[in-house]
């Protein structure tokens, strides 16, 4: 009955395989998510380590504070780096901590790892790269900056398309910062935008040590298969790895994909086994793996009673498994179910939309209205991107009337004066519950780019602590308040008006924005 056999062949070989459906694992609560650590590593954690943020002033502070305390390591993944007095700061903090570092006794411990997309890393004269080259100069045995290059956009293709518009093709955009223990996972750049006057989605997984060694892992084998920027703001490759764009393509991306599932399957056994260690000695009261695991961390950890499953999309490398747990949690929510699904860019997928058109839970689906587009204003053919989403969004909730699925699934728009939107995600309320047990939260728009060309990846957070699903809660209807429900009427208002040249273009272009 259930969708996920059908979608179990889509995995790449070394995913292991579910055995049965996921409603018949674990019925009650929470736990009946429990099937997503067939796919992917699960970290059992105390909610009092899971802080939900608010504000991009919020997430700005905690990343500063969170570089100028920072010890063993500082990664960061991210589309780009911004080139503003804020993000200067954040450079400043950076090397302030390494010099701190330096001048500690014995061998500088931390190391500086940052992640970014090559094509926008390199827009423009000043850009990310030249931003940090004064670190790799200044550090060069402490910092390396990776730099991603689409293995799509080579040849005669890559001659062509001028920048700015080369980036559709292709990009970085995992949104991961972590510091020591200490990881933060959201949606949003590094950009003083981003820091400001755009929302999204921010959470800080504290003391988490086995998370930010995945994501660290992760990171390293993302950086291993990209341009690595060099002092003089040249670029290369590591030695012995295929390049992206002028070696051969398959074997790229066999290699990318050998190294990203590496990371996947071994921290998925590791856990597996910390899981089993963990279960046995409970079982044996306390037992001497018990005793030493206490003394080592200086006491007792609380028992779990929150989970977080990461989920990484890389279609070009043949890696899906966010589309697959996503399109399983679609499916599977029951009738009475509430899912608040959220994104700045809507564009969902035909396979989100039918399920979402043909499923049984509730939705209400926010995004954004046309003048907190990220693109509202643009100049040149940017400027007509928000009238295309206006476009989309007309088309689903049209469709949406003609199945009278109006009660069910409800469109709101976001706006607030001054503001963008950027926020992605979902938060999924159980037949029955005022408060939710699941979010997702990370880098993908539920759109066709996100399933299919960029590199993605976001967290599944479940909980049965009440005090996090209030948080997650108050998350969801802060976010929710700034909205307007879409009618039939919203469609007719003159901001709306879409040029016959937009509605003609949009099919042909919407799989790239």
């Amino acid at each position: 009955r259930s969708s996920w056999l059908l979608l179990a062949p889509l995995l790449t070989p070394p995913v292991p395989v579910i055995t049965a459906p996921p409603s018949s694992l674990c019925p009650e609560g929470a736990h009946r998510f429990q099937w997503i650590r067939n796919l992917v590593p699960e970290f059992g954690i105390s909610s009092s380590h899971v802080k939900v943020l608010s504000s991009p002033a919020e997430f700005y502070e905690l990343l500063k504070v969170q570089i100028k305390t920072a010890k063993q390591r500082v990664v960061m993944a991210s589309l780009y780096l911004g080139t503003g007095l804020l993000e200067q700061d954040l450079v400043d903090c950076l090397e302030e901590t390494l010099e701190k570092s330096l001048q500690a006794k014995g061998s500088p411990n931390l190391r500086v790892s940052i992640l970014l997309d090559y094509t926008r890393g390199s827009r423009g004269r000043k850009n990310s790269r030249t931003m940090l080259i004064p670190l790799l100069q200044r550090f060069p045995e402490q910092v390396r900056v990776s730099l991603f290059h689409t293995p799509n956009l080579r040849g005669l293709l890559r001659l062509l398309i001028p920048a700015r518009f080369n980036e559709t093709i292709g990009l970085q955009h995992i949104k991961v910062y972590l510091f020591d223990d200490n990881v933060i996972l959201s949606g949003a750049n590094l950009s003083d935008l981003y820091f400001t006057n755009r929302q999204d989605r921010y959470v800080l997984l504290q003391d988490s040590p086995e998370i930010a060694d995945f994501f660290t892992e992760l990171v390293d084998a993302i950086g291993d298969v990209s341009l690595q920027l060099q002092r003089d703001d040249t670029v290369q490759m590591m030695e012995g790895m295929v390049h992206p764009y002028q070696g051969d393509k398959m074997a790229y991306c066999e290699l990318a994909n050998q190294r990203v599932m590496e990371v996947i399957n071994s921290a998925r056994t590791r856990q597996q086994l910390l899981h089993a260690k963990t279960l046995h000695s409970s079982q044996q009261g306390s037992s001497l793996l018990s005793q030493q695991s206490s003394q080592a961390s200086g006491g007792l950890k609380p028992k779990p009673d929150t989970w977080i499953y990461p989920l990484i999309q890389m279609k070009p490398f043949g890696i899906q498994i966010d589309e697959m747990v996503t399109e399983t949690l679609l499916t599977e929510a029951e009738r009475d179910a509430r899912i608040y699904l959220t994104t700045g860019y809507f564009n969902l997928t035909q396979a989100y939309m039918d399920l979402i058109l043909g499923t049984r839970a509730e939705y209400r689906i926010l995004l954004a209205s046309p003048e907190v587009n990220g693109f509202f204003g643009a100049k040149g053919v940017a400027g007509a991107i928000p009238a295309a989403y206006v476009y989309i969004e007309h088309q689903f909730y049209s469709e949406v009337c003609y199945l009278h699925q109006q009660e069910r699934v409800q469109l709101q728009e976001y706006s607030r004066a001054g503001w963008t939107f950027h926020a992605k995600g979902l938060w999924l309320y159980l037949a029955g519950s005022d408060l939710p047990c699941l979010t997702l939260i990370g880098s993908p728009n539920f759109g066709y780019r996100s399933v299919h060309r960029d590199l993605e990846a976001q967290v599944v957070i479940v909980t049965e602590n009440k005090a996090l699903q209030q948080q997650l809660h108050q998350e969801q209807e802060q976010l929710y308040l700034c909205s307007g429900v879409v009618s039939s009427a919203t469609f007719e208002q003159p901001n709306r008006y879409v040029k016959l040249w937009v509605k003609l273009v949009t099919p042909l272009i919407k799989n790239f924005f």
